[in-house]
C-alpha cells in the first residue's frame, strides 16, 4: 500500500511537460492577455506621460520627438502599446458583461473571448497599416 501512495501524484499538480500538451480555452487566453496588457500599460504609463510632457514643452522638443518616433523599432513599441490598450479595453468590456451575468455559458464565453481577440487584433492591424504608412 505504501508503494502505491508513493507512485501517485497529488491531485491537481501538473509537471511542466504536461502543461505543454494542455490546450487552453479562448477565455483563458483572453484572461491571461488581459493581465499582461494591463501590466504593460501600467509599467509604461509613466514613460509615456514623461514623453508627452517633454514633447509639449516647445516646438523644438515636439519636432525632436516626432523624429524619434519615426524609427521602425519605436513604431513597434507604439504598436505593442496600441494592442495592449485595445485588448485591455475590449476584454474589460467583456468582463463587465460577465459581472452583470451576461454570457456566462460556456459557448457564449467562448464566442465573446474569440470576438475580443479578433476585434483587438483587427483594430491593431488597422493602426499598424496607418502607422507604417500604408494609407
Amino acid at each position: 500500500m505504501a508503494e502505491a501512495m508513493k507512485k501517485r501524484k497529488p491531485y491537481g499538480v501538473m509537471s511542466f511537460a504536461q502543461t505543454v500538451h494542455y490546450r487552453l480555452p479562448p477565455s483563458a487566453i483572453v484572461s491571461i492577455l488581459h493581465r499582461i496588457s494591463g501590466a504593460l500599460i501600467f509599467f509604461l504609463l509613466p514613460f509615456i506621460l514623461y514623453l508627452l510632457d517633454q514633447s509639449l514643452l516647445s516646438e523644438i522638443s515636439f519636432e525632436y520627438f516626432k523624429g524619434f518616433t519615426s524609427g521602425w523599432f519605436v513604431k513597434l513599441v507604439i504598436l505593442a502599446l496600441v494592442w495592449a490598450y485595445l485588448h485591455h479595453f475590449f476584454a474589460g468590456v467583456r468582463h463587465l458583461f460577465l459581472d452583470f451575468h451576461y454570457g456566462l455559458t460556456k459557448e457564449s464565453g467562448r464566442k465573446t473571448s474569440i470576438a475580443v481577440l479578433v476585434v483587438s487584433l483587427a483594430l491593431t492591424a488597422l493602426v499598424a497599416l496607418k502607422l507604417f504608412g500604408a494609407f
